[in-house]
C-alpha cells in the first residue's frame, strides 16, 4: 500500500511538473508595482520571448510556470521601465565629449574648467562645453567673451547655457559664424554692447555658428551614443523621448538597433526641415520594437531663463523685453494643417503664456475639440489663467519637467513676478485637464536621473529638501500620479500603452529593481534610491556593482 501511495504521489509530481509551462524567467516573492489600470502590486511574473507572460502571485505563477532561472526578488520593489518623457539623447551623447560647466558658481569657474581641458587636449581647433547659467552666478549677468577671446584666440570656442536656448562663443566664433553688430536673425537675438557683440547668441542665431562646426566621425558618435545608453539603463531607463532629430540621426539610431549596438526604446520627434517633411510625409508612420517616429517636434519660444519665453505682458526683471516666438504664427499655422492632414503628432515647445495661447490655439483650430490625436506642449510651463482649458478642451496632452520647477524656482519670480508666477509649472492644474501627464527631464538640461523628477513632482524640492514645505505645494502630485507620468502616461504619450508603461501580460518586459521603495520612504530620501537592476525586453542591460 505504501509503495503504492509513493508510485502515485511520484506520478503526480511528474505530470505536475510536466504541464507548467516553460518560460525564459520566473521573479517571485517581491512587491511589483504593476501601474496597470487598478494600480496593482503583485508578487511575481513570468518572462517569455522578450514579454512578461503572466503577472500574479508567486505560488500561482510557480504553480503555472517553470524556467531553469527563477529570481528571488527578497521582497524588493519592482516597476515597469522607466520613461523619459521628454530628453535630449543624441546632444547628451554628444556632450560627454565635452567640457562639463554644469554647476559652476561664477564665471571664473567655468574658465578654470576650459583651461584644465586645454591642457588635456591643446591641438582641439574647436573648444566646446554646456551647462553654464548665469543665475547662478552673483549678479546673474550674462557672460561675454572678452576673456575667451584673450585666452583662446586660435580656437572656436561655444559654449551651451544650460537651457541649450543660449551660447556664449568668442570673436573666432563671431567671424566663422559672419556675424557683427548688424546681423539680424528672426527668431533669436545677438546681444549687442557698446556696438559690438558680446558674444551671447540666443535661440535662432546659435545656428549661425553651429551650422558651421565640423561633424564628428560615425564611430565617434556610435561610441558615445553607447555611452549614453549605459548611462541611462544605471539609472532605470529604457524608454525615451528624443525631442527633435534630423533624419540622417534617426536613421543612425535605427541602424544602430539593427545591428544590435542600441537596446534603448526611443521615440523619435522629427525636426520640422524642408527636407524630413518631405520624406516623412511621404513614407508615413516608422515603427519597430525599439524606433517610434509618428512626430514632429516645433519650437514655439525659447526659455525663461535666457528671456527668450514669449510672454504676455513683459518680464518682471526686463520691462520692455517680451520675449520672442522662434517663427511667425502663420508659420506654426502652415506646420499644423500639414501635420494634421499627414496623421502625425504635433509636439511643440512653449514656455511663455503669449506662446502657449498661440499655440493652444492653432492646436484649437485643427482638433476641433475631443480627439485622439494626442497632440502635446512640450514643457507647458507657464499659461495664463483662461488657457488652461484648451488642454482639456481639445485634448491636448502636457508633457513638462518636474525638475524644470525645482531648478528655476529661486529666480522664476524675477523673470514672471510674484502674480505670474503662481501659474508656472502648475502640474495639478494641468493634470486636471485630460487626467494625463508626460513627465520627462529635458536632459541634458537637467539630470537624467527620473528619481530626481520624481522627487521634485511629488515633494517640489530640491536635492537639498528646499524650501521647506515645497515650491508651490498645491501643484505637486501624488506619487501613483508621479508613477504614471514616468510609465504608462508616457507610453500614452507616444501611443505605446499597449506595448510598455505597466507589467502586464503581452507587454514589453521592461523592468527596475530599486534598493528602496519610492513609494513608501520618506521624501528626503527619495534622491538617495539607487538602481539594483534594469532589464530590456527580459533581459538584464545594468546591475549595480
Amino acid at each position: 500500500m505504501n509503495k503504492l501511495l509513493l508510485s502515485l504521489t511520484l506520478i503526480l509530481i511528474i505530470s505536475s511538473c510536466s504541464s507548467r509551462e516553460k518560460v525564459d524567467a520566473i521573479y517571485f516573492n517581491g512587491d511589483i508595482y504593476t501601474v496597470n489600470d487598478k494600480f496593482e502590486i503583485a508578487e511575481a511574473f513570468a518572462i517569455k520571448d522578450g514579454k512578461f507572460i503572466a503577472v500574479g502571485s508567486s505560488k500561482d505563477i510557480r504553480n503555472q510556470y517553470q524556467s531553469e532561472e527563477e529570481i528571488d526578488l527578497l521582497g524588493s520593489p519592482v516597476y515597469p521601465g522607466f520613461i523619459d518623457g521628454h530628453a535630449h539623447f543624441i546632444r547628451y551623447a554628444k556632450d560627454l565629449g565635452d567640457v562639463d560647466l554644469v554647476g559652476t558658481a561664477s564665471f571664473e569657474e567655468l574658465v578654470q574648467r576650459l583651461q584644465k581641458h586645454v591642457k588635456k587636449f591643446p591641438n582641439e581647433p574647436v573648444l566646446l562645453g554646456q551647462g553654464w547659467d548665469q543665475n547662478n552666478w552673483e549678479g546673474k549677468q550674462f557672460p561675454t567673451k572678452d576673456t575667451l577671446d584673450l585666452l583662446f584666440p586660435d580656437k572656436v570656442v561655444m559654449l551651451r547655457r544650460i537651457d541649450a536656448h543660449a551660447v556664449l562663443t568668442n570673436q573666432k566664433g563671431l567671424d566663422l559664424a559672419g556675424i557683427d553688430a548688424n546681423t539680424k536673425v528672426s527668431g533669436g537675438e545677438i546681444l549687442v554692447e557698446n556696438g559690438q557683440p558680446t558674444g551671447v547668441l540666443i535661440d535662432n542665431a546659435m545656428n549661425l555658428l553651429s551650422d558651421k562646426l565640423p561633424e564628428m566621425s560615425e564611430s565617434q558618435k556610435k561610441e558615445l551614443i553607447q555611452q549614453a545608453e549605459a548611462n541611462c539603463f544605471a539609472v532605470g531607463i529604457t524608454s525615451l523621448a528624443e525631442a527633435g532629430l534630423d533624419k540622417s540621426q534617426i536613421d543612425l539610431l535605427d541602424h544602430m538597433h539593427k545591428d544590435s549596438l542600441l537596446r534603448m526604446r526611443i521615440y523619435a520627434m522629427i525636426n520640422p526641415t524642408a527636407e524630413n517633411m518631405e520624406y516623412y510625409f511621404s513614407n508615413g508612420h516608422y515603427k519597430t520594437d525599439y524606433l517610434n517616429v509618428r512626430s514632429f517636434k516645433i519650437y514655439g519660444d525659447g526659455a525663461l531663463g535666457s528671456r527668450g519665453a514669449c510672454l504676455i505682458e513683459p518680464y518682471a526683471d526686463d520691462e520692455d523685453n517680451y520675449g520672442f516666438l522662434r517663427s511667425k504664427p502663420q508659420v506654426f499655422d502652415s506646420l499644423a494643417k500639414l501635420v494634421f492632414a499627414k496623421d502625425f503628432q504635433m509636439n511643440t515647445h512653449c514656455i511663455g503664456d503669449s506662446a502657449n495661447r498661440a499655440i493652444t490655439n492653432i492646436y484649437a483650430k485643427y482638433l476641433k475639440g475631443k480627439n485622439d490625436r494626442r497632440w502635446r506642449i512640450e514643457h507647458a510651463q507657464v499659461l495664463a489663467d483662461n488657457d488652461f482649458s484648451k488642454f482639456g478642451d481639445f485634448n491636448i496632452l502636457p508633457s513638462v519637467q518636474p525638475t524644470h520647477a525645482t531648478s528655476d524656482m529661486d529666480w522664476a519670480h524675477e523673470r514672471l513676478g510674484e502674480e505670474r508666477v503662481k501659474n508656472a509649472y502648475a502640474y495639478q492644474e494641468l493634470l486636471k485637464q485630460n487626467g494625463k501627464l508626460v513627465l520627462g527631464s529635458d536632459f541634458p538640461v537637467e539630470d537624467i536621473n527620473p528619481i530626481y523628477g520624481f522627487h521634485s513632482a511629488v515633494a517640489r524640492q530640491d536635492d537639498d529638501n528646499l524650501p521647506e514645505g515645497g515650491f508651490q505645494i498645491e501643484n505637486s502630485l501624488s506619487r501613483e500620479e508621479a508613477l504614471k507620468g514616468m510609465t504608462i502616461w508616457a507610453a500614452f504619450g507616444q501611443f505605446e500603452e499597449k506595448e510598455k508603461g505597466s507589467i502586464a501580460k503581452g507587454k514589453l518586459a521592461d523592468f527596475v529593481i530599486l534598493d528602496r521603495d519610492i513609494m513608501k520612504v520618506p521624501r528626503e530620501e527619495l534622491r538617495d534610491t539607487k538602481v539594483v537592476q534594469t532589464h530590456s525586453g527580459g533581459e538584464k542591460v545594468y546591475e549595480i556593482q
